[in-house]
């Protein structure tokens, strides 16, 4: 499967931007999904997630403002963020870890966030 994301930018803060993650070459319906994101010197850390049954999971930073979904259907995962703020500055990447029969990490390229106070 690859992982092609879309739909960063710049925004002033406490405004909101939606990123999708499109997925080709295999249907994602069994896949655990997620964006991560990472800014200069700082290792990549874990957004959200959401499982092959929609289980979701959030940083402790976006809790209440960030929301990941799936569709299936369109083999899409996205992510609505809400009042954002400069710290949510970063270059945001889809990740698959694979499927629980098969484990394999798959990143796609990273889409630039910019939060501008």
């Amino acid at each position: 499967v690859q992982l092609q994301a879309s739909g960063g930018g710049v925004v002033r803060a406490g405004g909101s931007l939606r990123l999708s993650c499109k997925a080709s070459g295999d249907s994602i319906s069994d896949y655990f999904m997620g964006w991560y994101r990472q800014t200069p010197g700082k290792a990549r850390e874990a957004v959200a997630t959401i499982s092959s049954r929609g289980t979701t999971d959030y940083a402790d930073s976006v809790k209440g403002r960030f929301t990941i979904s799936r569709d299936n259907a369109e083999g899409t995962v996205d992510l609505q963020m809400n009042s954002l703020n400069s710290e949510d500055t970063a270059v945001y990447y889809c990740y698959t870890r694979g499927t629980i029969y098969l484990y394999r990490e798959i990143w796609g390229q990273g889409t630039q966030v910019t939060v501008s106070s």
